[in-house]
Order: structure tokens, then sequence, then C-alpha cells
């Protein structure tokens, strides 16, 4: 649990977490939800004078986000769920003149909820004591970490000290304003491969229903997104396509129905949406590799394209799954050209799983002759088609390339999809200038995991801050440009970063532990994400947020409410203190701890 007490001093006010394992929670001045009163006469006097005393001192509010069960590991803090106990926050509803900030960080918050007022002439301190090292003894050996390091890494924090040069005296002013538009939030979601599938399966029913509502339900983090390939993927027990055989056959004759992998996941995908009360899923589905028979190298990996011969053939492949779907209640929202078609050209030296390679040549025919028609003149129609989904360094000359090859090409997009794995090296403004040359496109991020290089750990690192903080600083990049939404990878995997049937262990948001089966891990990469997520539903709408500084960013966008949310994240190792000005509501200074992130929400 995080316990929050309130500290008044020289009229400044602090908040002060540290974490503890005790049942009490302690909320003040906020106490209507003390768990200790017990109906006390003496215990509500009390209360009573404090809230007075309360309201007429110095008007705050803070309630912490007491349901995290925190265990440390070598690397950080995770959460802990069983199948008894998750955490959840409801979303906050600030009246008129309140400001809800939701709060995450290092030394171990976790959603802590504070609410403050517009127009307070005091700065509104947001710090934490050190936390309980005795307290989170990660005790479980069943969790494996390859904690190879190198040179690089090391340097991360270091590299901090050339950036903490604010003071309290020098504020950082962050202006809102309302009038300046820019793209709407088309959503955030993550993958539902067959190592997911897999390690679902393996879990009770209650446990895997924390993973869905953590991740989906509104009290979740608010995902509405999700990404599953039509066949198999490297995050699979074994590679696999449909129509395997008979081979050379284009009439698809052995693909009626689902494969029993693919039942399974549509079972555990209806209850998803259940316990998580979500009526519209937006379902992304696209293919790694075609069967081999289809392949000029017959193989699942290496230089393989797909032979001229099975064009309409491959096209048809994707109509086929979209029906078969549909005839199981699971409409599919949007389809994909394929999974990182350079893999297939390029990159087969690094790349050993499942690909299919296409030039923007080649894929501009096969989209412009064969899969946009196909799926356009079908009762499919307004099943959505992406381009690309592959790195940003592709971007814009792979669809140059494409509307040189078949001119008008490039109708058939509905939206443009991007993956994250080079993303510090190639800067967003690639995908600006596509945009510019594709208005009305949708921009997702449809991919993102860490742990895939060869300078960074493989696997999981449980707890890391760090692996967090670059999600969360690569979301608030998108979005500060052209894209939409963002998807990320698996949304679960075991201790190794698996299963992968070529052992490519990577992270990800939420860890099982696969050995017991009893308890499941959320990493600061899930709250990284549910910072955006959670707080900017579809429909948001960015606006404009400026502020000079390079360690603590922002984001703003006003929401389908009217409520507008504001997303700073402070990588510096230092507090900071931010003056936030808004165009029609006025100002307030609040200081932010080290390392941590916010979501401020007000109407």
């Amino acid at each position: 649990e995080l316990r929050t007490s309130v500290v008044y001093t020289n009229r400044v006010l602090t908040i002060n977490q540290r974490s503890t394992f005790s049942n009490e929670v302690v909320l003040a001045p906020k106490l209507v939800n003390y768990t200790k009163s017990r109906g006390s006469a003496k215990m509500i006097y009390k209360i009573f004078l404090l809230l007075i005393l309360c309201w007429n001192y110095d008007k705050f509010t803070a309630n912490a986000s007491s349901d995290c069960t925190p265990r440390r590991t070598k690397f950080g803090l995770v959460c802990v769920c069983t199948s008894e106990h998750c955490d959840y926050l409801e979303n906050p509803q600030p009246s008129s003149n309140e400001l809800v900030v939701i709060s995450s960080s290092k030394e171990g918050l976790r959603f802590a909820v504070s609410t403050l007022n517009f127009g307070e002439i005091n700065t509104k301190t947001i710090t934490e004591t050190s936390l309980n090292e005795s307290n989170f003894d990660f005790e479980n050996s069943a969790v494996i970490v390859d904690s190879r390091q190198t040179f690089a890494q090391i340097l991360v924090d270091t590299s901090e000290l050339l950036t903490s040069r604010f003071t309290a005296n020098n504020p950082l002013k962050l202006r809102v304003n309302r009038s300046v538009e820019y793209q709407k939030i088309t959503g955030f979601g993550g993958a539902f491969t067959g190592t997911v599938s897999h390690l679902l399966g393996q879990l009770d029913q209650k446990l895997q229903d924390h993973i869905y509502k953590s991740y989906y339900h509104k009290d979740g983090i608010g995902f509405n997104m999700l990404r599953t390939p039509i066949g198999g993927c490297d995050f699979d027990l074994a590679p696999w396509a449909y129509n395997e055989e008979p081979r050379d056959d284009p009439k698809l004759s052995n693909f009626q129905k689902l494969d029993p992998r693919d039942e399974i996941k549509v079972q555990q995908i209806e209850r998803l949406k259940s316990v998580s009360d979500l009526e519209n899923l937006k379902i992304m589905a696209l293919a790694w590799s075609s069967p081999t028979w289809m392949k000029t190298n017959g193989m699942w990996s290496g230089i393989g394209l797909l032979k001229t011969e099975y064009y309409q053939a491959w096209a048809d492949y994707h109509l086929r799954f979209i029906e078969l779907m549909d005839a199981k209640n699971m409409p599919i929202w949007a389809i994909s050209t394929g999974n990182e078609p350079l893999n297939g050209i390029a990159f087969f030296f690094f790349v050993h799983f499942m690909s299919l390679g296409w030039i923007p040549r080649n894929q501009a025919v096969w989209l412009n002759d064969f899969l946009g028609p196909t799926i356009r003149k079908s009762k499919f129609k307004n099943v959505l088609i992406f381009g690309n989904d592959d790195q940003r360094f592709s971007y814009p000359s792979w669809f140059i390339q494409m509307n040189r090859t078949r001119p008008g090409v490039l109708n058939y997009l509905d939206g443009l999809a991007v993956h994250w794995y080079w993303d510090e090296m190639f800067a967003p403004n690639l995908v600006d200038l596509t945009v510019a040359q594709l208005p009305g496109k949708i921009v997702l991020n449809t991919e993102s995991s860490i742990g895939d290089k060869p300078w960074q750990t493989h696997g999981p690192e449980l707890g890391s801050w760090e692996r967090g903080e670059q999600y969360a600083r690569d979301i608030l990049h998108n979005l500060q440009h052209s894209y939409n939404g963002w998807i990320d990878w698996n949304i679960v995997l075991d201790e190794q970063g698996g299963p992968n049937y070529v052992k490519n262990y990577v992270d990800a948001a939420v860890i099982v532990n696969a050995t017991n089966r009893a308890e499941i891990y959320k990493q600061p990469i899930f709250y990284g994400m549910g910072h955006f997520s959670k707080f900017l539903p579809e429909g948001s709408v960015r606006i404009e947020a400026r502020m000079l500084s390079v360690a603590v960013e922002v984001l703003a966008f006003k929401r389908p409410d009217q409520r507008i949310a504001v997303v700073l994240l402070n990588s510096e190792s230092r507090a900071v203190d931010v003056l936030l000005t808004d165009s029609e509501r006025g100002e307030i200074k609040i200081n932010i701890p080290a390392h941590s992130w916010h979501t401020i929400i007000y109407n």
C-alpha cells in the first residue's frame, strides 16, 4: 500500500508518500474514506474538526491509490496481483474548480491521487520519503532475469545531471492553450499473441480476469484496441499459418474454419470484453507470413517474397480470416499489409522468426490490384487497411515509392502503422512528413517492446523505472506529433520474456509468474502507458501545451467530456516546480518529485 500524510510547513503543503504493508489506509485531510473510523462518535467529532481546519487553512485533499501490493526487485518496484487482489483506480471526477493530479514515481507512487484548486497562492508539493526496503524483498526464485547490462545503460542516470538546472525560484512555465487544436485520439491497446493466449490458459479464471480488467476496464488503464496475428508470429510455441496443406492451393480449400488456437483466443477475448464492460473493441489483425508454399524461398524466415501467382490467394486469405472471425461475433476493425516487410528483405541476418518480405513496388501492386479491391468489394468493405507496419526509417520513402508504382494506390489505405524499435535514432518528424502528404490517415504505433537490442538486457527487468520512462517518453513524443494512438506488444509474458519459439525474449508491461501460476507483476511500463491510455479516451483532441524544458515534458488534450488532461513527465533526478497556466482557468504552481509521471485532470 501507499500511505499518504499531509504536512503543512510555512503554508507550503507537502504530500509525503511512503510504502507500507499495513492494512491501515491513512487519507488526510480527505478522511471520509478513513478505514479505522468504525462509527465512533469521538472519531467523527475529530474528523469534523479536522475538516473545518483544513477547509479554512489551505484547502487541499490527497487520496492515495492504496491498492497496489508492492514488491521490490533488483531493478525496482512491481505491483503484485493475485486471484484475490489487484489494484484499480476509478476515474477521478473533479468538480468545477478542482484539479485532480494522478501521480506515479520511481520512489513508489502508483496512480496516487491528489486534489487541489485553481487560484491557490501556495506551491503544491508532491514529495516522497524513502521506501522501506525490508518490506520489498523479492523472495520468489522463479523470476528469472538476465542481468547483463552495458556501459551505455549505466550512463543513463549520470547523463541526467547535465539537464538539472531548474530551481524553485525559477519554475518551469507551462501554458495550456485550448484554442489551438491538433489530432484526435483513436485509442490505445496491446497484442494478443499465441504466447499471450498460452499464458492466460495456465492461470485460474480470477487471475485472468484481473489481467483483462487491468488493461481494458475503465478502472484499469482503459485500452480499447487489440492487435492479433493471422496465423502465427514469433511469440508463439511454433510457426504456423492457415492452409499449410494442401500445398499450391490458391482456393484455400483447407481454410474453412478457425484453427483451434484461434478458437481459444476468441473465447478469451469474449471474456475480456465481458469483464471489462467493453462493447467496442477495435481488433487489428495482420499476418507475419503466408504459408511457405506461397513464398519464393519456401521457408518461414530468410529472404522470402510472395510469389506473384499467389497475390489473389493472399488477398483472399485475409478476407477469409475476417469472415471467420465475424462468424464468431468477433468483428475485425482493421487489417494491415503485413508485419515488418523489411524483415524478409534486408534483416534476414538478424530476424529468424516468420516473416514475409515486401518491397514498396511489389506491395503497391498487391494492394492496388488485389487486396484493396478484394476487401472493398466484399461485405466487409468498412474494415480499415493500414500500411507499412514497420519502422520509422522507412517513412515517407516507402509510400512515395508505392505511389510511383501504382498512382492512387494509397487511397486504399485508411491508416499508417509504425513500429518503435529505432525511434531513438529516427525522429517522429519522418511520420509528420508522411502525414503532410497523406492527410486524413490514422497513424498508430502498432508495436513496442524493450529487450530486443544486443546492448539491452534480454527479457524482463522486473520493476525497471527506466524502461517505463522510455515507454512514457516515446508515447508522449509520438502524440506530440501526428500519432492518433499507441499499441503495445504482448500484454503479458513470462519471467523469461516468452515463450518465444526463436528465443526472441523481451519485456512486457505485465509479467506472469508461470512457475507458481498464482501471481502477476505490473511493471512501471504498465503505469507509464496508463498515464496516457486511461485518461485520454477515444475522441480526445490534442491542444497546445508549451514549456521550455529538456527533462520535463508535457502534453495536453481536451477530452470528449470537455475536461482537460495534461500529462507531465519529469525525467530529472530532482523535484521541479511547474507553474501551470490555463488560457481560461488561471494558474497554479505544483512541485513534482524526481523521476515521476503525472496526469492532471480539470474542467
